[in-house]
């Protein structure tokens, strides 16, 4: 299978780390070990504050979302600080497998994940861009929508257009994760100037084999920087 992602976004230090896994479950539970690790994690996140380090990265990914009229604040600020608030106040999601993956990930080097199930999408064409005055999509099963002028966000690209379906903030109900999710895509969004080099390829790194939790998948990461226009396919 070949999927084709690029990098349409019009800053010069938002970064998108996209991962993709074939031969994933949605219905399996999550690996003893990475229980184990995301266990201590969430002890270390309500017991500790933020090292320097990490409180610049998290800062800096939610200005990467500052884009015209959208501004990350209240219900509006990245998916990773509210993860973070869930894990002081003893609340974090724990949903699938799959989702509490992303949720690790998210939490352990703070930055905002999306993952979709490629396998419910009408292409295997991707783009990340911001979003367009008047487009919106249903976020949750109460059929809430999310605004998204101006909002970085991951499109499917078909012959019809561009159509977006996950966001730094919130995803869509469209193609969320199932219990029978087999293919999965992830896209890890960063700020290119507040990370470590080698930070975000071991992020990438880690986020891939985790969402393997056991089975024996193909898969594949790449990392778009800006500057990289023309869509990259990953093979698997």
């Amino acid at each position: 299978m070949t999927l084709s992602f690029s990098h349409n976004i019009r800053r010069d230090d938002i970064g998108v780390a996209v991962v993709a896994a074939t031969g994933v479950s949605g219905s399996a539970p999550l690996d003893a070990a990475t229980e184990a690790e995301l266990a201590e994690l969430l002890e270390t996140r309500k017991a500790e504050p933020l090292s320097e380090g990490e409180e610049k990265v998290r800062a800096a990914a939610r200005d990467i979302l500052r884009n015209g009229v959208y501004k990350p604040t209240g219900r509006g600020k990245p998916a990773s600080e509210y993860l973070l608030g869930a894990a002081r106040e003893g609340t974090f999601p724990r949903v699938s497998a799959l989702v509490d993956v992303n949720n690790f990930i998210s939490l352990k080097y703070v930055l905002p994940i999306s993952l979709w199930d490629a396998g419910r999408c009408a292409s295997a064409d991707f783009e990340f861009r911001l979003g367009r005055e008047g487009e919106s999509y249903v976020f949750n099963n109460a059929g809430q929508e999310i605004d998204l002028a101006d909002l970085v966000c991951g499109c499917e690209v078909t012959a019809g257009g561009s159509r977006p379906i996950v966001n730094p903030i919130k995803d869509s109900m469209g193609t969320k994760v199932q219990p029978g999710t087999s293919i999965v895509a992830g896209a890890i969004y960063f700020p290119t100037k507040a990370l470590r080099p080698g930070e975000i390829e071991a992020a990438a790194d880690e986020f891939l084999a985790k969402l393997f939790n056991g089975a024996a998948g193909l898969g594949g990461k790449l990392i778009l920087r800006p500057g990289d226009k023309k869509g990259t396919l990953l093979d698997f």
